[in-house]
């Protein structure tokens, strides 16, 4: 689409860069910011020019720029990057889960960045899912040149909305070296067959036995429930009963809260089979 109301681009190659002047807007991909009309936009800020390595393996985890693609994202959990996948870290399975759980074809994918997807904060946004369910954390650039850090799950507020402030920079995505070698699962529906997401379902148990289950499409904010220990059916059925779930047309309320509880309870019996379950 011609976004008629952009007068200029700027490429960013360092901090300084970031600094918005009236009018002007962040671009990572771009897939997003492409689609449709931008009346208050005057001008992009492309963040892909700031030249972050886009995954890296810490001392803590591993940590994804917010420009990293999905495909590479995608690339790396089946072994086809330089980078190797540490022994143990079996959640990345799930990666692949996550990218298929977005309306999107393998063309999006290797253009539209994980940090993208998580600040559109879309309900059926596939990384919000993934990096919820993994614990995930954003480190936030601030305009005062600080940052700030919170977990994804709070970066969410609502339906295409995140406590971003203005001039706010989501710089990378951390996930914990312990989500990622927990046994961790991902479960979706739609109405249609390659529709978009109407509920996704993730649940993870970790090596320590505690159990973490995560709602997301069905709800306009994740909603995450902890267990010390991987809940009975009926404890986690009622936990999912009180979920905030809403109507649009592809799928009212009652019956996105309704398949929740039969996706959560799928997963949860996987997970029982599990060595770790008491």
């Amino acid at each position: 689409m011609d976004i008629t109301t952009v007068e200029s681009f700027r490429a960013a190659r360092t901090r300084d860069d970031l600094a918005l002047a009236p009018g002007e807007i962040f671009l990572a991909g771009g897939t997003w910011l492409m689609s449709e009309p931008l009346a208050e936009a005057s001008g992009f800020v492309d963040l892909t020019t700031m030249s972050w390595d886009p995954l890296e393996i810490t001392a803590d985890g591993l940590r994804i720029a917010a420009t990293c693609t999905i495909a590479d994202l995608v690339a790396w959990a089946h072994g086809r990057l330089a980078i190797p996948v540490p022994d143990g870290w079996v959640a990345t399975s799930m990666i692949p889960d996550a990218a298929n759980a977005l309306l999107a074809s393998f063309k999006i994918w290797n253009t539209a960045t994980v940090g993208g997807n998580i600040c559109r904060a879309f309900p059926a946004a596939a990384m919000v899912s993934l990096a919820v369910a993994l614990d995930a954390t954003a480190e936030v650039w601030t305009p005062d040149g600080g940052a700030r850090r919170l977990a994804v799950a709070d970066l969410v507020i609502g339906a295409g909305r995140t406590s971003l402030a203005p001039g706010e920079v989501l710089r990378a995505i951390d996930i914990p070296a312990s989500a990622l070698r927990s046994h961790a699962l991902l479960k979706k529906i739609a109405l249609a067959e390659l529709g978009r997401s109407a509920a996704v379902v993730t649940g993870r148990l970790d090596i320590g036995g505690a159990a973490t289950f995560a709602v997301t499409a069905a709800t306009e904010f994740p909603v995450v429930r902890r267990y010390e220990r991987l809940p009975d059916a009926a404890a986690l059925a009622a936990d999912i009963a009180t979920i905030p779930c809403y109507s649009d047309p592809l799928g009212a309320a009652d019956w996105r809260r309704a398949v929740s509880g039969v996706l959560a309870e799928r997963i949860r019996r996987e997970l029982a089979g599990d060595r770790r379950a008491p």
